[in-house]
């Protein structure tokens, strides 16, 4: 994993970082993870809407959470940019 400050992650951040990046994409990438990974790396807010206020290096996305466990095709696409700016990619 490359980024400035990947050595604090945990091997289970890790895995979500690498489950993010794989192609084809997974389809079962759980919220949980991805929460608990934004949640080391970034900062994050729960917005009065629901929606997920996650500001990570220069980018401010805000994320609906999934209505499953699983996040869907377009939030992968969204966690790749969001994770690539900040630096964070698997080796």
């Amino acid at each position: 994993m490359t980024s400035p400050g990947a050595e604090h992650l945990d091997s289970r951040h890790r895995d979500t970082v690498r489950q993010i990046f794989e192609h084809p994409t997974s389809h079962n990438i759980e919220w949980r993870a991805v929460r608990s990974l934004l949640d080391a790396i970034g900062t994050v807010e729960v917005r009065h809407d629901g929606k997920v206020a996650v500001k990570l290096g220069p980018e401010l996305e805000f994320l609906e959470p999934p209505a499953g466990k699983d996040v869907d095709d377009q939030m992968v696409v969204d966690l790749r940019r969001m994770l690539t700016k900040a630096g964070y990619r698997p080796q």
